[in-house]
Protein backbone atom coordinates (compact mmCIF):
# COMPACT_ATOMS: atom_id res chain seq x y z
CA UNK A 1 0.00 0.00 0.00
CA UNK A 2 1.29 3.58 -0.75
CA UNK A 3 1.28 6.17 1.31
CA UNK A 4 1.60 9.82 0.82
CA UNK A 5 3.18 12.11 3.30
CA UNK A 6 3.86 16.18 3.12
CA UNK A 7 5.68 16.70 6.31
CA UNK A 8 8.87 15.12 6.13
CA UNK A 9 12.05 16.32 3.12
CA UNK A 10 13.18 12.44 1.83
CA UNK A 11 16.69 12.60 2.18
CA UNK A 12 18.94 13.34 -0.71
CA UNK A 13 20.24 9.89 -1.77
CA UNK A 14 16.57 8.59 -1.84
CA UNK A 15 15.43 11.89 -3.74
CA UNK A 16 18.42 11.33 -6.19
CA UNK A 17 17.49 7.04 -6.26
CA UNK A 18 13.83 8.66 -7.55
CA UNK A 19 15.21 11.05 -10.22
CA UNK A 20 17.58 8.49 -11.70
CA UNK A 21 15.25 5.59 -11.61
CA UNK A 22 11.84 7.89 -13.12
CA UNK A 23 14.03 9.13 -16.37
CA UNK A 24 13.24 12.65 -15.02
CA UNK A 25 16.24 14.90 -16.44
CA UNK A 26 17.72 16.70 -12.82
CA UNK A 27 21.48 17.04 -11.78
CA UNK A 28 21.57 13.71 -9.74
CA UNK A 29 25.53 13.58 -10.26
CA UNK A 30 25.24 17.65 -7.95
CA UNK A 31 23.62 16.04 -3.92
CA UNK A 32 24.37 19.59 -3.03
CA UNK A 33 22.71 20.81 -5.25
CA UNK A 34 19.66 18.27 -5.18
CA UNK A 35 19.82 19.50 -1.27
CA UNK A 36 18.95 22.74 -2.05
CA UNK A 37 16.42 22.35 -4.45
CA UNK A 38 14.36 20.85 -1.38
CA UNK A 39 15.68 23.18 0.95
CA UNK A 40 14.55 25.91 -0.53
CA UNK A 41 11.22 24.26 -1.90
CA UNK A 42 8.02 24.84 0.57
CA UNK A 43 5.81 21.92 -0.58
CA UNK A 44 7.33 18.32 -1.04
CA UNK A 45 4.91 15.83 -0.93
CA UNK A 46 6.39 12.00 -1.18
CA UNK A 47 4.78 8.50 -1.87
CA UNK A 48 5.88 5.77 0.22
CA UNK A 49 6.13 2.18 -0.28
CA UNK A 50 7.18 1.03 3.51
CA UNK A 51 9.93 2.72 4.18
CA UNK A 52 10.94 3.25 0.48
CA UNK A 53 10.54 6.68 -1.47
CA UNK A 54 8.70 5.59 -4.79
CA UNK A 55 7.50 8.86 -5.81
CA UNK A 56 7.80 12.63 -5.03
CA UNK A 57 6.43 16.02 -6.23
CA UNK A 58 8.20 19.19 -6.08
CA UNK A 59 6.45 22.85 -5.23
CA UNK A 60 7.13 26.31 -4.67
CA UNK A 61 4.35 28.24 -3.74
CA UNK A 62 2.72 31.42 -1.83
CA UNK A 63 -0.47 29.44 -0.40
CA UNK A 64 -2.28 31.99 -1.77
CA UNK A 65 -2.38 32.83 -4.98
CA UNK A 66 -0.16 30.30 -7.27
CA UNK A 67 2.27 27.07 -7.35
CA UNK A 68 5.08 25.96 -9.27
CA UNK A 69 4.53 22.41 -9.46
CA UNK A 70 8.56 22.24 -10.40
CA UNK A 71 9.30 18.33 -9.99
CA UNK A 72 7.28 15.04 -10.56
CA UNK A 73 8.83 11.99 -10.36
CA UNK A 74 7.79 8.66 -9.97
CA UNK A 75 10.46 5.15 -10.31
CA UNK A 76 9.96 3.40 -13.15
CA UNK A 77 8.91 -0.21 -11.37
CA UNK A 78 5.93 2.30 -9.74
CA UNK A 79 4.61 4.20 -13.15
CA UNK A 80 1.37 3.78 -14.31
CA UNK A 81 -0.26 3.10 -11.04
CA UNK A 82 -1.87 6.50 -10.52
CA UNK A 83 0.99 7.63 -7.98
CA UNK A 84 1.60 10.81 -9.91
CA UNK A 85 -1.82 11.87 -10.13
CA UNK A 86 -2.11 10.97 -6.28
CA UNK A 87 0.83 13.41 -5.71
CA UNK A 88 -0.66 15.82 -7.55
CA UNK A 89 -4.44 15.31 -5.85
CA UNK A 90 -2.54 15.78 -1.98
CA UNK A 91 -0.22 18.54 -3.69
CA UNK A 92 -3.95 20.50 -4.51
CA UNK A 93 -5.04 19.44 -1.36
CA UNK A 94 -2.59 21.44 0.73
CA UNK A 95 -2.79 24.19 -1.59
CA UNK A 96 -6.65 25.02 -1.56
CA UNK A 97 -9.04 25.59 -3.42
CA UNK A 98 -7.78 29.46 -4.37
CA UNK A 99 -4.38 28.09 -5.64
CA UNK A 100 -3.69 27.89 -9.47
CA UNK A 101 -1.29 24.82 -9.90
CA UNK A 102 1.06 25.59 -13.13
CA UNK A 103 3.89 23.87 -14.43
CA UNK A 104 6.17 23.44 -17.36
CA UNK A 105 5.89 19.67 -18.58
CA UNK A 106 9.00 17.32 -19.68
CA UNK A 107 9.01 16.63 -23.32
CA UNK A 108 7.87 13.00 -22.10
CA UNK A 109 4.96 13.93 -20.37
CA UNK A 110 3.47 16.45 -22.39
CA UNK A 111 0.36 14.14 -23.25
CA UNK A 112 0.15 13.18 -19.34
CA UNK A 113 -0.90 16.12 -18.13
CA UNK A 114 -4.13 16.62 -20.08
CA UNK A 115 -5.04 13.17 -19.06
CA UNK A 116 -4.98 13.91 -15.21
CA UNK A 117 -6.92 17.80 -15.85
CA UNK A 118 -4.29 20.00 -16.64
CA UNK A 119 -5.20 22.78 -19.23
CA UNK A 120 -2.34 23.75 -21.76
CA UNK A 121 -1.72 27.16 -21.88
CA UNK A 122 0.04 29.24 -24.77
CA UNK A 123 0.92 32.49 -22.72
CA UNK A 124 4.01 31.04 -21.01
CA UNK A 125 7.48 32.27 -21.31
CA UNK A 126 10.71 31.06 -19.94
CA UNK A 127 14.75 32.11 -19.35
CA UNK A 128 17.28 28.91 -19.57
CA UNK A 129 19.47 28.74 -16.78
CA UNK A 130 23.06 28.77 -17.63
CA UNK A 131 23.98 25.86 -16.34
Amino acid sequence: MITYKTDITPKTEDIIAVYDSSGINRPTHDAERITAMYANSNLITSAWDGDKLVGLSRSLTDFSYCCYLADLAIRKDYQHQGIGKKLIDVTQTELGEKVTLILIAAPSAVDYYPKIGFEKIAAGYIKHRKS
